[in-house]
């Protein structure tokens, strides 16, 4: 026998398919039931996890919009620093700024 701290979850799977008011779960002597519905039907969900675990790209560019987050922000923002450490650069070499 398990200790009474042990999580038992006791899942009907013909009814789990049709509501999830019937997911029942044990804790301690307790009993919960969650009445709320998924967020996404599961044919949904298999649809995109079968879309993301079978493409061949790395994973940060797996999205629709993970292009500009993974690829241009950081080429911008790269470009951007090399182009003001040069300016930097040639100002201190040049002596252009310099107070006195």
């Amino acid at each position: 026998m398990a200790s009474e701290v042990q999580l038992r979850i006791l899942v009907a799977t013909e009814l789990v398919e049709e509501s999830y008011e019937d997911v029942l779960v044990v804790v301690g002597g307790t009993s919960f039931s969650m009445t709320e519905p998924p967020f996404v039907s599961r044919e949904r969900l298999m649809k995109h996890q079968q879309y993301f675990q079978h493409i061949h790209k790395h994973t940060y560019l797996k999205g629709r919009f993970d292009k500009i987050t993974s690829v241009a922000i950081p080429l911008a923002l790269t470009v951007t620093s090399l182009a003001l450490i040069g300016r930097g650069i040639y100002n201190m070499s040049h002596g252009i700024g310099k107070k006195a």
